[in-house]
């Protein structure tokens, strides 16, 4: 009777050790899925940040009119007090009348990491009396807020644009930078 109960501790045990391996392997993966997950997102928006740089410095080259062309400033988050640095460049769409395609890079703090978000959006640009009104909406998916409405005026120096989603709102000031042309 004794052996018995000395099989059933030991298979008890087994089983046990069985289940602390289960699920410490089980958190490795969780551990390792998320790793993976984190260096693709990076990638991807890395790839994203050398062609806005690209693009950036071959606009510097360039000689634009009105609003068009590279700003720099910040964003700043009204509803989580979230900011960061922000460039944008303007180009004037060929054959649309007051279409303008506005190439934006974010920069945003995720504790220790900066995240970079590059995004572009066709917006509507009207000028009246030496102002530039701004209108455009963008779709930036779920993870970033999901669609975003811009809004706002600016000179030929200055521009300052509000923006406003569903779980967000703030606002983008810009300015064109010091090696401009």
């Amino acid at each position: 009777m004794e052996g018995l109960r000395e099989i059933k501790k030991v298979c008890v045990r087994i089983v046990e050790l069985r289940s602390v391996n289960y699920l410490l392997l089980n958190n490795y993966l969780k551990m390792n899925i998320s790793a993976l997950i984190m260096l693709v997102t990076t990638a991807v928006f890395a790839v994203g940040c050398s062609s806005f740089d690209r693009a950036w410095e071959k606009a510097g080259d360039v000689d634009f009119k009105g609003v068009e062309g590279r700003w720099i400033g910040s964003w700043h988050s009204d509803y989580n007090q979230h900011n960061g640095p922000l460039r944008c460049l303007i180009t004037k769409n060929d054959g649309e009348n007051d279409v303008y395609h506005t190439h934006f890079h974010a920069k945003y703090k995720l504790g220790f990491l900066t995240i970079n978000y590059p995004y572009d959006m066709d917006m509507t640009i009207k000028q009246n009396k030496g102002m530039f009104n701004f209108n455009g909406e963008a779709d930036l998916g779920w993870l970033a807020g999901g669609v975003y409405t811009y809004d706002g005026n600016g000179t030929t120096d200055k521009i300052k644009i509000n923006y406003r989603a569903k779980i967000d709102f703030g606002t983008f000031k810009l300015e064109r930078p010091q090696d401009n042309k």
